[in-house]
C-alpha cells in the first residue's frame, strides 16, 4: 500500500513548499477485473519510494471510466500520497464531466489533471455536442465546479496536430490563465527540449511549474511506440546504441542509464520534479528512481 507522511492538500501547495524535487507516478486503469491485481502490485511495489503524488489516467467511456474512478478512489482512500484524478473532454457532455468531478470529490480527490484527450481509435478531434472543445475550456469548467487544483499537459516536442512550438506555448499560457496551477509534459527523450519549453513559457511571462514526464525504455520493440508517444523520433545516438546491443540485458541497461541521465539533466536544469509513466509496471521505475535518490 502506498503510504506517506501527511502532505499539503494540493499539488500546487506541494510545489510551492518543496525543498527539493518532487517525484510522482502515473498509473492507468485496469481494462478488466483480471488486470486489477497488476495495478495493485505496481502500486504496492512502488510504495517504498514514497512518491509525493500519484495519478490514474482516464478512460472516458462506460466501464473504463468507472474503473478509473474506482482505482483513483482506492488509492486516495488507502492512506497513500496525494492522488490526482485525470479528466478529458472525449465523448463526454458537460453533465458527464460534472458527474465525474462529483465522484472524485466524494473520494476526497480535489486535484485534477485536465487533458483534451484523443479520439478513440485516432482520427480528427470532434467535440461532444454538449461537451467542451479543448483543454482550456475544461480547466475553466473544472474551476467553476468547485475548489479543485488543476494541472494540464505540456509539450516539449511540438504537438503533432500543429507542429508549432510557439502555438503550443501560447495554448499552455491560456490554460494557466484559465486556472491551471501546474503542468506535466508528454514523454520526451532530449533534456534540451524541456529547457526550450521553459524558456518559451518564461518569455511569455508564464511561471507555471512544469514537471517532466519520464518513461525508461527497456526493450528494443519500444522504440517505435515511444516515438509515437513522444511525437518525435528518438535521438539517433540513443537508438543506435540500442540497436547495436548484443542482448536484451544490454538493451535494458542502455535504456535505464539513458533515463537516469535524462533525469539528472532535467533536475540540473531546474525541473521542479519528475513524473514517471509506469504503465502499471514497477521494476524500471524503481531502479531509475532508487539510483537517482541515492545521488541526491
Amino acid at each position: 500500500m502506498l503510504r506517506t507522511d501527511p502532505s499539503p492538500a494540493t499539488v500546487g501547495d506541494l510545489l510551492a513548499s518543496a525543498h527539493g524535487p518532487l517525484f510522482s507516478f502515473e498509473f492507468f486503469p485496469p481494462r478488466s477485473e483480471e488486470e486489477e491485481p497488476i495495478l495493485w502490485r505496481a502500486v504496492d511495489a512502488l510504495a517504498p519510494l514514497a512518491p509525493d503524488f500519484v495519478s490514474v489516467t482516464y478512460g472516458a467511456n462506460g466501464s473504463r471510466r468507472d474503473r478509473t474512478i474506482r482505482a483513483t478512489r482506492w488509492i486516495a482512500e488507502s492512506g497513500g500520497p496525494l492522488t490526482v484524478g485525470h479528466l478529458t473532454c472525449v465523448d463526454q457532455s458537460k453533465a458527464d464531466i460534472a458527474e465525474a468531478l462529483d465522484a472524485y470529490r466524494e473520494a476526497g480527490v480535489t486535484n485534477i489533471l485536465a487533458i483534451r484527450g484523443d479520439m478513440p481509435g485516432g482520427g480528427e478531434w470532434e467535440a461532444h455536442p454538449d461537451g467542451l472543445g479543448n483543454a482550456t475550456e475544461l480547466v475553466r469548467f473544472i474551476r467553476e465546479q468547485g475548489d479543485f487544483c488543476v494541472g494540464v499537459a505540456a509539450f516539449p516536442n511540438p504537438h503533432e496536430t500543429s507542429d508549432d512550438v510557439d502555438l503550443d506555448a501560447r495554448i499552455l499560457t491560456q490554460k494557466v490563465e484559465a486556472g491551471a496551477e501546474f503542468a506535466i509534459t508528454q514523454l520526451f527523450f532530449d533534456a534540451g527540449r524541456y529547457g526550450e519549453l521553459v524558456e518559451r513559457m518564461r518569455a511569455l511571462g508564464c511561471t507555471v511549474p512544469i514537471i517532466p514526464g519520464i518513461m525508461p525504455l527497456t526493450v528494443i520493440t519500444q522504440i517505435e511506440r515511444f516515438a509515437d508517444l513522444s511525437g518525435r523520433a528518438l535521438p539517433e545516438g540513443f537508438v543506435s546504441r540500442l540497436r547495436a546491443a548484443g542482448s536484451k540485458e544490454e538493451v535494458r541497461e542502455i535504456g535505464l542509464n539513458a533515463a537516469l541521465q535524462l533525469c539528472r539533466d532535467l533536475l540540473a536544469a531546474g525541473a521542479p520534479g519528475l513524473q514517471f509513466f509506469t504503465q502499471n509496471r514497477s521494476k524500471a521505475t524503481r531502479e531509475v528512481l532508487a539510483r537517482l535518490k541515492d545521488e541526491l
